[in-house]
């Protein structure tokens, strides 16, 4: 009788760890959602704000550059804070700096104000992907690693297709300052939840091969860091960062300038592009979720995590691939649609490849090599950034569009031929 009753507790509490993990992500998945509605309310306000603050165009445009590469340098710190304090502690970090820094948009008087607080928005909101990386390597077996980061990572596709007509509706009503300070305080809300939620000590009660080692002796470990040093040697690290050097950039492309192509090449009046322009992201937001589900449902099938893993990942290249087709169809329902297949391919491959720290590294170090990643992400995206406005400037968008859809196939081979086998490393 004892034995049956102590069966049943550990079985209670291995149910109750199960909820808590996929009550971590879809806070995660939240703070991505809150994240970019923060990220975009200046260019969703940008008509408004440039007329009211006097900005001209090169000046509001600046005040991007400064965003990122605020948010590119914090990948890197924060992926290494995260592996210091750990996840619980960094998150609320992250969370504080970009929720002020927002709020504090409110009280902007001019370009010098206004740069500052972007660049402190970009410090906090660079937090988030090391620490989702890390949450769900302290979580969740490798099977189902890539589900978690596709849940996370759909909260940025959610975000961009919500967050015009949220942050519209505010100004409409309340003005732009109060938009800002609303949009804050929606970063100390979630804070509520996740401080109530989280337990770091919480051990549980799963096989050995179904989670890494407690989360109890995570965090205990996280004072264990490995140096950047130490990282760098393993040419698996250089792997995800350059990989991200090259893909990354063309997510970013689409949600930079996808609007503007819209408007000036396919002649989508305002209202089109407010009818249409969304679509893309609920494609990214699909392929979020079926690339971090399907490579798990390969492993749970009896495929390696090598196996599995790449075969998502050439799949999503193939489709990113479509930036091409979009580039020189006459079409422009159909350019849109092949930009809506680049941006689900996109989301199946990021969601897999930021898996690979937590495949390839110990608890310890994922949170140090997704910030790596990260800043590699950062570069590349701001590198093709400026590209994109001289090109475009001089010639045309097609140029870029088909350099997006070859970038894929490059960030995909030195992926494969630096990372090699994955596998966790023995440091």
């Amino acid at each position: 009788m004892e034995l049956v009753r102590h069966d049943h507790c550990e079985a209670c509490l291995s149910r109750q760890v199960s909820a808590l993990r996929w009550w971590i992500v879809g806070l995660i998945f939240l703070a991505a959602l809150i994240n970019f509605l923060n990220r975009l309310a200046i260019a969703v306000l940008g008509p408004i704000m440039t007329v009211q603050l006097s900005l001209s165009s090169s000046q509001f445009a600046a005040l991007t550059t400064s965003f990122l590469i605020a948010y590119t340098i914090s990948q890197g710190i924060s992926g290494k804070l995260y592996d210091k304090v750990g996840t619980k502690r960094g998150f609320v970090i992250s969370i504080v700096v970009w929720s002020l820094s927002s709020m504090a948009h409110a009280f902007a008087r001019g370009l010098v104000s206004l740069d500052c607080l972007r660049f402190m928005l970009g410090l906090g909101e660079g937090g988030t992907w090391p620490g989702a990386a890390k949450a769900i390597a302290e979580w969740f077996p490798a099977r189902e690693r890539a589900l978690a980061m596709g849940i996370c990572n759909s909260g940025t596709a959610i975000g961009t297709v919500i967050a015009t007509p949220i942050i519209l509706w505010i100004e409409f009503r309340f003005g732009w300052r109060i938009t800002f300070l609303a949009l804050g305080a929606l970063g100390f809300g979630w804070l509520v939840l996740w401080l109530w939620s989280y337990r770091s000590k919480e051990s549980p009660a799963i096989a050995a091969n179904e989670l890494p080692p407690a989360p109890a002796n995570r965090e205990a470990a996280t004072a264990q860091t490995i140096p950047w040093s130490e990282l760098l040697r393993h040419r698996e690290a250089w792997a995800v960062i350059m990989a991200r050097f090259f893909g990354d950039p063309v997510w970013w492309l689409y949600i930079t300038w996808l609007p503007l192509y819209l408007f000036k090449v396919r002649h989508f009046s305002l209202q089109q592009i407010g009818l249409f322009a969304w679509m893309p992201f609920v494609a990214a937001d699909a392929g979020s979720l079926f690339g971090g589900w399907f490579s798990g449902h390969l492993i749970r099938r009896g495929w390696t995590v090598d196996r599995a893993r790449k075969s998502v990942i050439l799949g999503g290249m193939v489709l990113m691939c479509c930036g091409i087709p979009a580039a020189v169809t006459h079409n422009a329902m159909s350019a849109l649609a092949f930009i809506a297949v680049v941006l689900f391919g996109f989301q199946s491959w990021i969601s897999n490849v930021q898996t690979l720290p937590s495949d390839y590294f110990p608890a310890t170090a994922v949170g140090s090599v997704m910030g790596m990643g990260g800043v590699g992400a950062g570069l590349g995206a701001m590198l093709l950034t400026q590209v994109t406005g001289s090109v475009v400037d001089h010639y045309s968008y097609a140029p870029i569009l088909i350099t997006a859809g070859l970038l894929p196939i490059v960030a995909t081979i030195v992926l494969f031929v630096l990372g090699g086998s994955i596998r966790q490393l023995s440091l």
